[in-house]
C-alpha cells in the first residue's frame, strides 16, 4: 500500500502556485450529498462525477474525491444492511415498535454522519486543504471541535 503525501502545510503551498483543478466539482459533489438528505437522487449523481473525475483532479482534490466515493459506499452499504435487520425484525415477528426505533435510529445517524463528513470536506475543500485520511470511516483524520 502505497502513501500519497497532501500539501496541507502553507510552507507546501507557498513553494508553488496551487493547482486546483477538479476544485469546482468536488465543491458540487458535496452539495449533492447533503441535498440528498431532501432527494435521494442526488447522491448517485454525485458519486458518479467523483468517480469520473478523481483521476483528472489534482493530487489534494482527488483526496477529496475519494472520501466523497467512501461516503457514499459506506452510506449505501449501512443503508443495506439497515433494510437486512429491518426485514429481520419482521421474519421474527418482533414488535412494530422495534423496526420503528431501528428505522428512525439508522435515519439520524446516517444523516448526521453524512453531515459531519461534508461539513469537514467543505470546510477543508475551502481552505484549500486535503482529506488527511480519505479511506477512514468517519471524519477523515479531522480533529472535529466545537471551539474556534
Amino acid at each position: 500500500m502505497s502513501t500519497v503525501s497532501y500539501p496541507n502545510t502553507q510552507a507546501d503551498m507557498a513553494e508553488s502556485p496551487l493547482d486546483t483543478r477538479g476544485r469546482g466539482l468536488a465543491a458540487v459533489v458535496y452539495v449533492l450529498y447533503l441535498g440528498s438528505i431532501m432527494a435521494v437522487v442526488t447522491a448517485p449523481i454525485g458519486v458518479l462525477i467523483a468517480h469520473l473525475r478523481r483521476r483528472s483532479a489534482a493530487d489534494w482534490v482527488a483526496s477529496h474525491l475519494q472520501f466523497q466515493i467512501r461516503t457514499f459506499w459506506l452510506g449505501a452499504l449501512g443503508g443495506a444492511a439497515a433494510l437486512g435487520a429491518w426485514n429481520l425484525l419482521g421474519l421474527v415477528e418482533a414488535p412494530a415498535w422495534a423496526s420503528w426505533v431501528l428505522g428512525y435510529g439508522f435515519f439520524t445517524a446516517c444523516l448526521a454522519w453524512t453531515m459531519g463528513r461534508c461539513g469537514v470536506g467543505i470546510n477543508r475543500l475551502m481552505h484549500d486543504r486535503a482529506i488527511d485520511d480519505p479511506r477512514s470511516l468517519l471524519f477523515g483524520g479531522a480533529k472535529v471541535s466545537l471551539e474556534d
